[in-house]
């Protein structure tokens, strides 16, 4: 299970270090493509929080995906908060899909396939994202089993502990 953690997760999170870097290199031509989506996004964020310093404009919501992307994506590829990774990942591909693979806006026939591709690419990672948030780390146990294995474990003694005072018991009787 280790190994195929080991080979799964760099392999999920490739997509997401290349796109992230390309995203950074790129913002100026990247923020025309997914203006109009930023543009909901940021009066959003403004009805949301009014009056907030949070940078809306499409180039520095670019950037800042960029380097959601980046980041999180090479954490979860080296296993470092796998879980937190995963699920921020999850969080940005929301908007990131939205923003960049929005096929129903397409006239050309041929781009609006290409943008479904991308599109349904996008839902299979997420998918893959959302079960990666839920896999235990090898070493820390979900605090279901966790639980589990401390009833087990009390068990256990319980019954030893039983079985040492039987034992004790027959001891001492005259027999």
């Amino acid at each position: 299970m280790t190994l195929l953690r080991t080979v799964a997760r760099p392999l999920l999170a490739s997509m997401f270090v290349y796109g992230g870097a390309s995203a950074l290199r790129n913002a100026p031509m990247m923020a025309e493509h997914v203006k109009p989506t930023t543009d909901k996004i940021a009066g959003f964020v403004q009805s949301v929080v009014p009056g907030a310093s949070i940078p809306t404009d499409p180039e520095s919501m670019v950037r800042v995906n960029g380097a959601l992307h980046l980041g999180f994506g090479t954490a979860l590829a080296l296993g470092r908060f796998p879980r937190l990774s995963a699920a921020v990942l999850a969080a940005t591909l929301v908007p990131t899909t939205l923003a960049g693979h929005s096929f129903w806006d397409e006239d050309d026939a041929s781009t609006a396939v290409n943008q479904k591709i991308h599109f349904t690419k996008n839902l299979s990672m997420m998918g893959g994202l959302l079960m990666a948030t839920l896999d235990p780390e090898p070493h820390k146990k979900i605090l279901p089993r966790r639980a589990k294995d401390q009833v087990v474990k009390a068990g256990g003694h319980v019954q030893d502990s039983v079985q040492s005072t039987a034992k004790q018991v027959k001891k001492s009787l005259p027999l």
